[in-house]
C-alpha cells in the first residue's frame, strides 16, 4: 500500500499555500538585502544600479533556473530537499553522503540564524517612530512566542499564511513601483553591465557579493518544501513572488539615488513607505518575519526526521499534532532552535551585525545540492556534457559567493560555520557508529535452530514466557537472524513460547510506503514480518503488527486464540510480548583510538535520544528491554599462568 501525495496540477489554494509555505525566507530578504549592499560607503549610482543588477541576476540564474526550473525536476515522489535528492542516488553513488550531510548540517545552521535577522529587521523598524525603542526584549519575546506554539501544530496558523503572505506581496510590489514611477532611470540596472561594473570596477566591490546573496538564501528551502504544494504551483507561484521582489528592490534603488552622495541613516525598506504607512508596514513585516521563521522551523523538523531514516542523526521523539501531511513537531530540535536562536540574539543584538553570520552556511548547502544535482542530471540524460556546463556554471557562481562570505569568517561567519561544524560532528559520529556496529554484527543461519526452537516451544517443563513473543531483528535476510536474539531466547533466560515473531523494519527511498510481507519460517511456531516504511512515515509498529495479526486472522493463516486449555476453551486470545535488546558499549572492548572515540561519543549522545521500544512506537506494558554487552573488539587478555595453591 503506497500513500500518493503529489501536486500534479495548479489550483487557487495550491497557489496560496505555495505563498505562506515556501516564500518565507527569500520573501523577506527586502528587509535587509539593499542595506547590506550599502552598507556604510557613499551612496552612488555604480553601488545602486550595480547591487539591484546583481539580485537581478542572482534571483535568475541561482533561484530561477537552478532551483525552479532545474533542481524541482528532481523529486522524490513528490518529495525535495537535500537528503530526498541524495536517496534517489545513493544506490548508485554512495559516497554522495558526504555533501548530503554537509548540506543537511548547513541547512539546520540556517534555521538558527534565520528567524534572528528576520524578526530584529522588521522590528527594528520601530526606530523610525520611537528610536530609543529597546528591541532586542521585543525580539526574543517574539521568538519565544514562535517556539512554544510549535508544539500545537501549524494547521491551523497555516491556513492564515497564504493571505497574509499575499498581502506582504502586494504591499512590496506595489511601494516598489511607486517609487520607480519617481525614478524610472532605475530600470537600466536590470542590465548585466552594472553588475559586471560594479564587481570588476568597484572598490572591493566582488566582495558584496556576501550581501547579494542574502536576497537568494530561501532557494534552497524552496526546493525542501516541494512536497507541500507541487511543481506546477511553485513555478507559477514564482512568477508573481519574484515580479514583487525585483520591484521592491528597484524601488529602494530608486529612493537611494535621492540620497545620492550621502550614508546611509535608514533601511531603505522603510524609506519607501509613506510616512502614514509605516506603523502598518511595520506591522505587517513583522507577521511575514514570523512566518519565514515558521517555514524554516518547520522545514528543521522535516530534516532531522530524514536524517533519522538515512541514520544520520539519534532517535529522538518525534511528535504528529495532526495527520495532516506536514504536520510534524521535534521538541528536542525545537529547543534547540529557540537556544540557537536567542544566544545569536543576544550576542549580535543588531540586525546589521547578524548579516555578517548569514549565508556563509547556506552557501555550502547550494554548493552540496549542485554536486548531488549534478550526479542526478547524469543518470537522466547520461551527457557529459550537460553535465559539466552545469557543474561549472553553478560552482563557479556559488564558488564566488563562498569565496565573499568568507569575509565575514570574523566578524561573524564563524558563528554559523562552528553551529553547522557541530551539527555535521553529530551525523558523522552516527552514521560512522551505525556502520561499525552493522559490520561487526554477528549472524546465524535460522534453519540451524528451528528444531531447538520447536521443541522449546514443547518444552512444558519449562514455564510459559508468553503466547505469542516478537523480537525486532536487524536481520535483512529471513533466513538469518542476531546471534544475540538466540542468545536471549535458549541462553539469557529460556524463553518458552507459542509462535515466535520476528519483525524487520526497512526504510525505503520513498516517502510514504506502507508495505509489508509475511513469511511463515515454521508453521504454526515461527513467522516472520517485514515491514517497508517511506522515509516520512512514523514507525508506529505496535499497532502495524497489530493490524497485520489481525489481517492474518481473518484469512485464517495463523490462530492467536490463548493455547492455555482453561483460556482456550473461553476463546481468549494469548498475549504479546515484545523484547528489545538494547546495546551498551562493553568494557571487554580494545578498538583502535579513532573507532573507540566515535563508539563513546555515540554512546553519549544515545542517552539523549529514544529508546528502542519508544522508537518503533511499542507498548511499554508489554515490552521487556534486554541490555546486550558490544564487544566490537575483545580486548587481548595475559598469558594467565596458574600456581599451586
Amino acid at each position: 500500500m503506497k500513500l500518493q501525495t503529489k501536486a500534479s496540477a495548479v489550483t487557487t489554494a495550491g497557489l496560496l499555500i505555495s505563498l505562506g509555505i515556501i516564500y518565507g525566507d527569500i520573501g523577506t530578504s527586502p528587509l535587509y538585502v539593499m542595506k547590506a549592499i550599502i552598507g556604510d560607503a557613499p551612496i552612488s549610482q555604480a553601488l545602486v544600479y550595480g547591487g539591484i543588477s546583481c539580485v537581478f541576476w542572482t534571483l535568475t540564474l541561482q533561484t530561477t533556473v537552478k532551483y525552479v526550473l532545474l533542481t524541482l525536476q528532481a523529486d522524490n515522489n513528490g518529495e525535495g530537499g537535500v537528503f530526498s535528492l541524495y536517496t534517489l542516488i545513493r544506490r548508485k553513488a554512495p559516497w554522495l553522503i558526504v555533501p548530503a550531510m554537509l548540506g543537511g548540517a548547513a541547512l539546520l545552521a540556517d534555521g538558527i540564524i534565520t528567524p534572528p535577522i528576520s524578526v530584529s529587521s522588521a522590528i527594528e523598524g520601530l526606530r523610525i517612530l520611537y528610536p530609543d525603542i529597546p528591541t532586542v526584549p521585543i525580539v526574543l519575546a517574539i521568538l519565544t512566542a514562535l517556539f512554544l506554539m510549535q508544539s500545537f501544530g501549524t494547521e491551523i496558523v497555516g491556513k492564515a499564511f497564504g493571505p497574509i503572505m499575499l498581502l506582504w506581496f502586494v504591499m512590496l510590489g506595489s511601494l516598489g513601483a511607486v517609487s520607480v514611477a519617481h525614478h524610472p532611470e532605475i530600470l537600466k540596472a536590470l542590465s548585466p553591465y552594472y553588475a559586471y561594473n560594479l564587481l570588476a570596477h568597484y572598490p572591493r566591490g566582488f566582495w558584496l557579493l556576501g550581501a547579494v546573496f542574502l536576497c537568494t538564501t530561501g532557494a534552497e528551502a524552496l526546493y525542501s518544501d516541494l512536497g507541500h504544494c507541487g511543481r506546477p504551483n511553485i513555478r507559477l507561484s514564482w512568477l508573481f513572488v519574484k515580479t514583487c521582489l525585483l520591484l521592491n528592490y528597484l524601488g529602494q534603488g530608486a529612493w537611494l539615488m535621492t540620497k545620492e552622495g550621502s550614508l546611509l541613516q535608514e533601511n531603505p525598506f522603510y524609506g519607501i513607505m509613506p510616512a502614514w504607512f509605516v506603523l502598518p508596514g511595520i506591522a505587517i513585516a513583522t507577521v511575514a518575519a514570523i512566518i519565514a521563521s515558521q517555514a524554516l522551523i518547520s522545514g528543521s523538523f522535516t530534516l532531522i526526521s530524514e536524517a533519522i531514516r538515512l541514520n544520520l542523526w539519534p532517535r529522538v521523539r518525534l511528535v504528529y499534532p495532526s495527520n495532516q501531511k506536514g504536520q510534524l513537531y521535534v521538541p528536542s530540535i525545537n529547543w534547540l532552535l529557540w537556544v540557537g536562536c536567542v544566544g545569536v540574539v543576544l550576542y549580535f543584538r543588531e540586525s546589521e551585525h547578524m548579516e555578517a553570520a548569514y549565508g556563509l552556511a547556506i552557501t555550502m548547502a547550494m554548493l552540496s545540492t549542485t554536486i548531488l544535482m549534478s550526479y542526478y542530471l547524469y543518470t537522466k540524460c547520461r551527457s557529459m556534457t550537460l553535465v559539466s556546463l552545469f557543474l561549472t556554471i553553478y560552482i563557479s557562481i556559488e564558488g564566488a559567493f563562498l569565496v565573499a562570505n568568507l569575509s565575514k569568517f570574523p566578524h561573524g561567519g564563524w558563528v554559523s560555520l562552528l553551529i553547522a561544524g557541530a551539527l555535521l560532528a553529530i551525523m558523522y559520529i552516527w552514521l560512522n557508529a551505525f556502520h561499525i556496529k552493522r559490520r561487526l554484527t554477528e549472524y546465524v543461519r535460522l534453519k540451524d535452530y528451528l528444531p531447538a526452537l520447536k521443541e522449546l516451544s514443547a518444552d512444558e517443563t519449562i514455564p510459559k514466557y508468553a503466547t505469542h513473543l516478537v523480537f525486532m531483528t536487524s536481520a535483512s535476510s529471513t533466513k538469518e537472524i542476531e546471534s544475540k536474539v538466540i542468545y536471549s531466547i535458549f541462553q539469557k533466560r529460556p524463553k518458552r513460547t507459542d509462535i515466535y515473531w520476528f519483525v524487520h523494519v526497512d526504510i525505503s527511498d520513498e516517502p510514504y510506503t506502507t508495505e509489508y510481507k509475511v513469511c511463515k519460517i515454521a508453521e504454526g511456531d515461527v513467522i516472520r514480518i517485514d515491514f517497508t516504511l517511506g522515509f516520512r512515515v512514523e514507525q508506529r509498529i505496535n499497532l502495524f503488527f497489530r493490524k497485520v495479526v489481525e489481517e492474518l486472522v481473518a484469512n485464517g493463516e495463523v490462530d492467536i486464540t490463548s493455547r492455555y486449555p482453561s483460556l482456550n476453551r473461553q476463546h481468549l486470545i494469548g498475549d504479546f510480548r515484545f523484547v528489545v535488546l538494547e546495546k551498551f558499549l562493553s568494557f571487554e572492548n580494545d578498538l583502535p583510538f579513532r573507532e573507540r572515540l566515535i563508539m563513546e561519543w555515540y554512546f553519549n549522545i544515545k542517552r539523549y535520544a529514544s529508546s528502542e521500544s519508544k522508537w518503533f512506537g511499542l507498548d511499554s506494558s508489554s515490552v521487556k528491554i534486554e541490555k546486550v554487552p558490544l564487544i566490537i573488539l575483545p580486548a587481548a587478555l595475559p598469558q594467565l599462568k596458574r600456581v599451586p595453591a
